[in-house]
Parts: C-alpha cells; sequence; structure tokens
C-alpha cells in the first residue's frame, strides 16, 4: 500500500484515502458501499453538521464537516471507478456555477443589494437550467427535501410570479377554510379526504409561516424540545403525587400539563 502517515492531512489525501479503501485490497465494508446503500449516512451526516451549528460547537462542526465532505468524496469515486466523473469534475462544476451565478462579483452586472442578486441568481438558474415556466422551477425542488422545506420553496417560487396572498391575512383564513375541510372529512370518515385535507392544512401553516418570515422547520424543531421539556417536567410531578401516567384520566394528565405551563 503506497501511503505515508503525515503529521497533517489536506484534500488531495482525503480522496486519496478513500481511493486506497475502496481497491483491491482495501476495506471490505468500503468496497461494497454504492450510491443508495450510504445514502441514509449522507443525510445523517449532514444533519449532524447542522446540530453542530445549532448548538455552536465549533469543534464538533469541524468533525461533522469532515464527515459529509468524505460522503462527497465516496460518492465521487465510486463514479471514478466507473470512469464517469471525479471529485475534479465536482469541484469543476461548482466553481463554474458560482461565476455563472456571480456575475456582479466575476462580470460586469450590477447588484448592489441582496435582493437584486437573489433576483439575478433565480433568472440565470432558470436560463442554466432551461426551464421556461416558474411550473419547471417549482418542479425542480428536490422531492428528497423535508416536506415544511419542499413546501416553502414552492411557496416562494409562487409567489415570485406574483401567485400569493397580499399579506398573512389571506394566508390564515386559508389556513381556517383547510381546517374546516379537514374537520368534515374527519366528521365523514372519509379516509382518503382526510390524508389529502391534513396536506393542505400543513401547506397552509408553512404558507402563514413564510409570511411572518419564520422557518418553519425550525419553529416545529423548537416546538419538539418545548413539548419534551414540558413532558419530562409533567412526568417528574405524576411521579412526585404518585399518579400513574399509563392509567390516569386524559383530564389528570391535561391538569398537570397546564400546570407546568403556567409555571
Amino acid at each position: 500500500m503506497d501511503f505515508k502517515e503525515k503529521p497533517n492531512y489536506k484534500f488531495d489525501d482525503l480522496v486519496q484515502i478513500v481511493k486506497i479503501l475502496r481497491a483491491p485490497g482495501g476495506c471490505p465494508w468500503d468496497r461494497e458501499q454504492t450510491h443508495k446503500s450510504i445514502r441514509s449516512n449522507f443525510i445523517e451526516e449532514t444533519y449532524e453538521a447542522i446540530e453542530a451549528i445549532d448548538t455552536e460547537d465549533t469543534e464538533l462542526l469541524k468533525e461533522e464537516l469532515g464527515d459529509v465532505l468524505l460522503q462527497v468524496a465516496l460518492h465521487s469515486e465510486i463514479e471514478s471507478e466507473k470512469n464517469s466523473f471525479n471529485i475534479d469534475d465536482v469541484c469543476d462544476e461548482i466553481c463554474k456555477k458560482l461565476i455563472i451565478r456571480h456575475p456582479h462579483v466575476f462580470g460586469n452586472v450590477n447588484a448592489d443589494t441582496t435582493e437584486q442578486v437573489l433576483k439575478n441568481w433565480d433568472a440565470i438558474k432558470m436560463r442554466t437550467k432551461s426551464q421556461k415556466s416558474q411550473t419547471q422551477a417549482m418542479e425542480s425542488v428536490s422531492k428528497a427535501l423535508p416536506s415544511l422545506m419542499r413546501s416553502s420553496k414552492i411557496q416562494q417560487k409562487a409567489a415570485k410570479v406574483g401567485f400569493d396572498w397580499q399579506d398573512v391575512n389571506g394566508a390564515l383564513e386559508k389556513l381556517d377554510e383547510e381546517c374546516a375541510e379537514l374537520k368534515e372529512a374527519i366528521k365523514n370518515n372519509d379516509v382518503e379526504n382526510q390524508k389529502e385535507e391534513l396536506g393542505d392544512v400543513l401547506f397552509s401553516v408553512v404558507n402563514v409561516a413564510r409570511f411572518l418570515n419564520i422557518d418553519s422547520e425550525h419553529a416545529l424543531y423548537d416546538a419538539c424540545d418545548k413539548f419534551t421539556n414540558r413532558f419530562s417536567k409533567v412526568e417528574a410531578l405524576a411521579k412526585e403525587r404518585d399518579i400513574d401516567m399509563k392509567t390516569a384520566s386524559i383530564q389528570t394528565l391535561d391538569s398537570l400539563w397546564e400546570e407546568v405551563k403556567n409555571k
């Protein structure tokens, strides 16, 4: 094996290490991997990097970004073995994209505000991807995204051609309308329609969040944390009062919840 250990390593060393791991005589596990077999790993590593950002843990972020970079190197090496593309092609692609989409930096276009930069970015993106309609731009939003995030991106693209409420009140009225339709589907025991109407309610909630400049994904993230924190206190209070949560009535548990909430 032609590899020498070093005090410090760089990007090219990572690429070389991945090649060695995937080569005959390398690691059996690494050699078996495909794009699909490590798909979930990519998602997991990305979310772990996001958690490091959220917790402002710089050391952890450094580690997790390395794990994300490893995924990029692995996927690139898998294609390199097929003579399809390699890591250099990946770097070439993103460099060209950045140059093309920043004509105000690398060209002679003027863009003095963030708003103008984003407007130019969208126009260039549609042109380079041969998108001739806003529907095509919507369809280009990845279906692998978390659905709250995907909803927001689709709504933003609709808004760019004027398909939007004037203010949050219109979005709130639509939310009320969708909630009423969900209640009607539940009342009629229409199972198939219940699923559709629930989806409409969630989509409308994201629309309200967009008008309030709130990231719905983050809002739900915080709500999960808040619920977990309150539940732990309810559980502790129930134990203190010798209340069995499994057999206690919902009224009793709700009373404990309200007591914790008011504190």
